[in-house]
């Protein structure tokens, strides 16, 4: 299964931007998106892409159904 991550822009270099969840970074490309992104706005990312920008409620919402579901409790 292939799961695209919500994850925060921290810096962005040419089209190149470092994102960040619970402490983990990615480095992903921007060059899929025809959307201007800027740091701190949250983006989905997939096999080192960003492919859609969301707005910060929806990504907040996504990451804690993500958690939920994805607890050791729930895999094991």
């Amino acid at each position: 299964m292939c799961v695209g991550v919500p994850m925060q822009v921290i810096s962005i270099e040419g089209d190149q931007a470092m994102t960040e969840v619970d402490g983990v970074k990615r480095e992903a490309s921007l060059m899929l998106l025809d959307q201007d992104v800027k740091v701190g706005d949250f983006v989905i990312i997939h096999a080192g892409f960003a492919i859609s920008k969301l707005d910060q409620e929806d990504a907040r919402e996504t990451l804690a159904l993500m958690r939920e579901l994805f607890t050791p409790e729930l895999l094991g």
